[in-house]
This record gives structure tokens, C-alpha cells and sequence, in this order.
């Protein structure tokens, strides 16, 4: 048993009921581990006996059906004692009295590890869960980092059009423009696209984020301008000169003319088919590329930096991720017992006495069976750095359980060409995509999102509505549209919501401060 307070057991146990999302994929991992269920399994018994909490679920729904449920139930103020909930309905529970005030909680009761691993990103996780300065919820931290944008080439086909990796916009234009017209899958035809892009603007693979950052474009995120006032990225004028250049490119064939009909997983096809040679997105871009190998086991392709429209390094924007919230209902007796699931479960899975194959992978996905799954931000970068130092010693030694579970698939392919290594070799290896993510990190490249508050009511209000007339209009732009299109949709932006948005906004940054509550907070705390 453990010491720290935060791990302490109750005794006598404490029930602690759930309601909780059922896919596919937790079918499949149950089928897997015959005898386990929701509530009978290794992370269920492993909180009954150290901590006292016994597991229990009012109800498990999939899919839309538990999004139905889950907001029936919250509409109705019929909550279990802790639930699972997003900003907007954080706000609401609020609002109306539902949920408890746990800043005593948190702070009396998070593991030292806790409080470190649920801030290696910052303050932006507390201050969207803290209204009214009262933390009322435990963020479930995401991984802003992950969402970093690459740039992914064929290899093969660069060397096949005689050009280099891009250092400027125009590279990448002449690469797109090559790409398309030089037939660089030799087949004799002019069936191939410069960049890949999904119907989803902003897709984490084949979508536009980080074409736009070349540009110094940032549609999806909230920025300080000079003034140091928030304004909203897709309104600005950098924007515009993006969708010119994308509008150009639609016109000259290096996009599909029909990607606007395709999702994610059949603009995915473009790769797989070998009819794209370029595509931006996240880490795991590498494995939508490994799809082309099945054609061709020659096919080869690396991620490079994404690059600026001049010689300055761009800003690598990261949107701020963090949506998901633990909430204990009004008057429930024990609100610190979710701190305490969240201590176990960060402790086994990466403290000091973690058990990294029997609670995380075995290799199965067991982490999935507890109802917290927190993790490091910063998890899978450690893992590189751990893997960069074991290449520069040599020594094995220093890959802890993650990182050792990549270098064998690494190793497997280094030693046999076996392709369930060569994806993660790409993101993971010596030039893959986290050496990339290290050179963001040391230039200061990385562009975190600035408001993390919250959302103000106007957002709760007018944001779908906003966010489907800034894709409609992009949409309609880069297909043809006069580029002038994109004044009037700033106007009606500001018109239907934006402008009282961006009040909102900018009172609630200029009263936290840029995280003054928090950091001072933080600071008496640790005393």
C-alpha cells in the first residue's frame, strides 16, 4: 500500500457509480479478456483494493445513443456520482448548482506525480475548468503537442521530379506542381495530385492546418495580435492569402476536383492508390502512408518540417485540446475519490511503480477498462527522447515500458523490412516525426492556443453556427469563389456572434491574466 494521502483506502470501500460509452472497439477488447466486464476486470479490482472504490454504472449506451442519454440525463440533473462531461456541459452543470466545488479536492488530495503530468502543458486545462474561480472539474488533460502539423512527401517521387525538400511555400508549390504534371508514378498518365486533402478542412491528416501556417494562417485558434488583444485566427487577413494560393491549385488540378465529396477514409484512398505525393498532418500521418506500400514496396516517404511562404521559420499552431472533464454531483460525500482514481491511475501506468504490461498494454489496450484515463502530454515525445538517447549510447537500458514496446517494432523492421515497423520508424526514428517536434520545440516554434477559458456564453450559443460559415466559405473559395468572398464572410463572422464572441473572450483573458489565478494559486499551494 502507498503512503501518500492522495492513494489512501477507504475502509470500509465506498461505492462510486459511472455512466459510460460502449463502442465497437470495448466489445472487441472484452472478447479478448474472457471473464472481464465493465465492472469485474484488472483496473476495477485494482481500485477496490488499494483505494476502497468500488466500480459500479448506472448505464453503459454506444455511439449517438449514449450522447442521447448522457444529455437527458444532465438536462434532468440526474447525475451518478461522477461523470464525464465536455466544456459546454461543465458550464451548464455549473450554472445550475449540480456539481461540486473541487478545488479542496484537487489540491488536498492529487499526488505530487498527479499535479506534475496534469500540468506538463500549463495552466489551460484549470483555467477551462475553474468558473467562477472554483475548479469544478478534474481535466482529463489531451495532448495539445500531439497535434503538431508535418509536412509528408513521397521521397521517391521527389528524386523522380528532380527537387529537393522544401525550405519556403514555393518549394512546396513547385513539389505540388510537379507532383501533378510530371507523371511521377510513371504510368503515362496524368492521374496524380500534388497535395491529398479531405472534404474536412482541418483534418489531423490531409488537412489544411498546416498548409495555412505557412502562410501565417491560424483558422482554428484564438491569438494575441500586437496589441495584445485575443482575436480569432480565421478572420485575419493572412487567410486570405492562403485560400488565393489554395483556390490556384483547385483551378490547376493539384487538388482532386472532387475532394469535397471525400471523408477522411476515402481521401485516405489517394495514399493507399499512390496518387498523391503530399499530404499534411499529425505523427501518425506515417501509417495513412504506409497504405501505398501495399501496391508498391518501393514506395518511400518522410516527414519534414512544415515551412513559411519566406525564409522565417512558421509557427506550428496547436489548438488547445483539452474537452474532457471528471465532474462529482452536488452533495456526493466523497468528491476527493476521483482525485484518487486519477492518482492510481497515472501511478501504474508511468510513476514509480508502474506496471506498464498488466495495466496498460498486455498488449491488449487494457488502460480502456478503467473509467479515468489520464496520461502524460508529453508521453510520447519522452518515449523519443528515450529512444534517441538508446541509439546514441546504445544502451537498452534506458527504454522504459513504451518506448521499448516501439523500438521492437523499430528493430523488426530495421532487421527484417517487416512493415508493422516501418510506420512507427518514420514517426519514431532518427528523422521521424518527433526529431521534427524537438526542432518546433527548441526554435520556439510552437503556437499554443491563447484562450483556454471556459466557453463564454456566446460560444455555447454561436459556435457550431460560426464554424459551419467559415468551412462553407473556405469551401466555396478554394472551388472557385471569388476571393473577395472572404471580406464578406469576416463581416458576417463579426455580424452573427463574432464580435460579442470576441468580447467575451478578451474579458475573460485580460481577467485571468494570462494565468495569474492559477500560477498564484499553484504557487501558494506548493509552500
Amino acid at each position: 500500500m502507498y503512503k501518500e494521502p492522495g492513494l489512501s483506502r477507504y475502509d470500509p470501500p465506498i461505492d462510486l457509480s459511472f455512466v459510460r460509452e460502449n463502442g465497437d472497439d470495448m466489445d472487441e477488447l472484452l472478447k479478448a479478456l474472457p471473464g472481464n466486464t465493465f465492472e469485474d476486470n484488472l483496473w476495477t479490482k485494482l481500485y477496490e483494493e488499494v483505494l476502497g472504490i468500488r466500480i459500479k454504472y448506472e448505464w453503459t449506451a454506444k455511439g449517438s445513443l449514449y450522447q442521447q442519454k448522457l444529455g437527458a440525463a444532465l438536462a434532468a440533473g440526474n447525475l451518478p456520482d461522477v461523470v464525464k462531461v465536455n466544456a459546454e456541459q461543465l458550464r451548464q452543470l455549473s450554472n445550475a448548482d449540480l456539481i461540486e466545488d473541487l478545488t479542496s479536492a484537487y489540491w488536498k488530495y492529487a499526488a505530487p506525480f498527479t499535479k506534475e503530468v496534469l500540468a506538463q502543458e500549463g495552466l489551460g486545462p484549470f483555467q477551462a475548468a475553474t468558473i467562477d474561480g472554483k475548479l469544478m472539474g478534474i481535466p482529463e488533460t489531451s495532448s495539445s503537442i500531439e497535434d503538431a502539423e508535418y509536412l509528408w512527401i513521397r521521397t521517391d517521387w521527389l528524386d523522380r521530379v528532380g527537387l529537393q525538400p522544401p525550405k519556403t511555400m514555393s518549394d512546396v508549390l513547385a513539389i505540388s506542381k510537379a507532383f501533378t504534371d510530371q507523371d511521377p508514378d510513371q504510368n503515362g498518365q496524368q492521374d496524380t495530385y500534388g497535395l491529398g486533402l479531405s472534404q474536412y478542412l482541418w483534418d489531423p491528416v490531409m488537412g489544411l492546418t498546416g498548409f495555412m501556417a505557412g502562410y501565417g494562417a491560424y483558422p482554428n485558434i484564438w491569438i494575441e495580435d500586437d496589441s495584445g488583444r485575443l482575436v480569432y485566427g480565421a478572420v485575419q487577413p493572412e487567410v486570405k492569402k492562403a485560400l488565393r494560393v489554395l483556390q490556384q491549385m483547385y483551378a490547376d488540378g493539384q487538388l482532386d476536383k472532387e475532394f469535397m465529396f471525400k471523408d477522411g477514409n476515402k481521401a485516405k484512398q489517394y495514399i493507399a492508390d499512390g496518387k498523391a505525393g503530399m499530404m499534411y498532418g499529425e505523427q501518425w500521418g506515417s501509417f495513412v502512408a504506409q497504405t501505398s506500400r501495399s501496391k508498391d514496396p518501393d514506395v518511400k516517404w518522410q516527414a519534414f518540417p512544415i515551412v513559411s511562404a519566406t525564409e522565417e521559420l512558421p509557427k506550428v499552431p496547436l489548438r488547445f485540446r483539452t474537452n474532457q472533464f471528471l465532474v462529482v454531483r452536488k452533495g456526493f460525500e466523497h468528491p476527493e475519490a476521483i482525485v484518487k482514481l486519477f492518482n492510481l491511475h497515472l501511478e501504474k501506468n508511468w510513476g514509480t511503480t508502474a506496471e506498464y504490461e498488466s495495466y496498460y498494454s498486455t498488449p491488449q489496450p487494457v488502460w480502456k477498462l478503467s473509467p479515468v484515463t489520464p496520461f502524460p502530454a508529453l508521453k510520447n515525445l519522452e518515449a523519443f527522447h528515450q529512444l534517441e538517447e538508446s541509439r546514441l549510447t546504445g544502451d537498452k537500458s534506458v527504454l522504459k515500458d513504451e518506448a521499448r514496446a516501439i523500438q521492437k517494432n523499430i528493430d523488426s523492421y530495421l532487421a527484417t523490412g517487416s512493415e508493422v515497423g516501418w510506420g512507427w520508424n518514420l514517426t519514431y526514428g532518427p528523422s521521424g516525426a518527433f526529431s521534427i517536434l524537438d526542432q518546433y520545440r527548441n526554435n520556439n516554434q510552437l503556437l499554443y492556443e491563447s484562450f483556454v477559458g471556459a466557453p463564454t456564453d456566446t460560444i455555447l450559443e454561436k459556435k457550431t453556427i460560426l464554424n459551419s460559415l467559415k468551412n462553407d466559405a473556405f469551401s466555396n473559395i478554394i472551388l472557385g469563389r471569388s476571393i473577395d468572398e472572404f471580406d464578406a464572410f469576416v463581416q458576417e463572422w463579426y455580424r452573427i456572434g463574432g464580435d460579442k464572441m470576441t468580447e467575451e473572450v478578451n474579458q475573460w483573458y485580460l481577467a485571468n491574466n494570462k494565468g495569474a489565478e492559477w500560477k498564484g494559486e499553484m504557487q501558494h499551494r506548493r509552500r
